[in-house]
């Protein structure tokens, strides 16, 4: 059995772990890579309104460190925030915020639509300030949900992501290593790590078109419903509610066990 981890490569080790552990073929495919962006005139007047906010929603442990650098170099401090309700999208991102003495609530399901089942968001006020410390192109869907309820948007972009340049030169690796195997799941976590994964494989569709994919919450899992069907392909779509270790194992378990 093949699986694919797209993790970004600070991210992938512990699950690359525990597939290994159980005798598991991993390949370490990072299809997401995360690059702080300068502290801008237009970002630091976003940070001078930041006392002002009743949530702060932070979407990565990369969003938290970011976040946290640029908030000392603006001279704010944690005290100034304490009235504050933190949201981290994980697990992963609520531990790197505990680090500076942060709480922060946690969804159930790892994902925008998860968070915004959250019983704090769904009692605030219209026009209440909601702070995202993010990266480009992210969480757009929740930010418009939560606009569309009447709630004031700070969006703070902290960092960009992109396909790693090492990506091209994996592919041949993992195209062999594919090859091998008569089955290959490929994890999929964001909109964004499946635009650059089909991007990468648009001169061999079939490698799209034959894997089995995990895929993290609802809305990603739609957009892989849609491509399939666009596509006129067959792969098998797994939803997933969190990325961690012992439920990708379960789910493949299970796929090994109808194979």
């Amino acid at each position: 059995m093949l699986f694919v981890n797209t993790r970004p490569q600070d991210r992938a080790a512990a699950l690359t772990a525990a597939l290994s552990q159980q005798d598991i073929t991993v390949f370490e495919l990072p299809l997401l890579e995360l690059q702080a962006l300068k502290l801008s005139p237009e970002l630091y007047e976003l940070y001078r309104q930041l006392p002002s906010a009743q949530v702060i929603v932070v979407v990565s442990p990369t969003a938290v460190e970011v976040g946290m650098q640029y908030l000392q170099q603006t001279g704010i401090q944690l005290e100034e925030l304490s009235h504050i309700q933190w949201i981290a999208v994980g697990i992963k991102t609520a531990q790197v915020l505990e680090k500076y003495g942060i709480q922060a609530l946690i969804p159930e399901v790892e994902t925008s639509e998860g968070m915004l089942q959250l019983p704090c968001l769904q009692k605030l006020p219209q026009g209440s300030r909601i702070t995202f410390w993010r990266g480009e192109g992210g969480r757009q869907f929740m930010m418009q949900q939560l606009q569309a309820q009447g709630m004031h948007i700070l969006n703070f972009v902290l960092y960009q992501r992109q396909c790693p340049p090492m990506c091209q030169t994996l592919m041949p690796l993992l195209a062999k290593k594919i090859q091998e195997n008569l089955a290959y799941t490929v994890l999929i976590s964001s909109e964004a790590s499946w635009l650059n994964w089909q991007a990468l494989w648009q001169n061999q569709p079939e490698i799209i078109k034959k894997a089995h994919y995990m895929v993290l919450g609802t809305r990603v899992a739609k957009l892989l419903q849609q491509a399939r069907q666009q596509q006129q392909a067959d792969f098998q779509i797994t939803r997933l509610d969190t990325l961690h270790p012992t439920t990708i194992l379960a789910h493949l378990r299970l796929e090994k066990g109808k194979a």
